[in-house]
């Protein structure tokens, strides 16, 4: 499933700091996977990516606004 940014933005820095946590580890799996030749859908490592910096985008769109 793929986040939107709009539902992003209703979440706090907390949360979306674990995200990023959580989607990073993923990114370690599935390039482990692809390594050893068994990820099986390809397209999975590009959405986490896209993803990722989704959710970094969002995290300095609230830091901007703070200062």
């Amino acid at each position: 499933d793929v986040m939107k940014a709009r539902e992003l933005r209703d979440k706090n820095v907390k949360d979306l700091n674990k995200d990023v946590v959580d989607l990073l580890r993923e990114q370690f799996k599935l390039r482990s996977q692809k390594a050893n030749d068994q990820l099986s859908r390809h397209t999975q490592l590009k959405s986490v990516r896209r993803d990722i910096a989704r959710l970094k985008t969002v995290l300095n769109e609230k830091k901007g606004s703070k200062s």
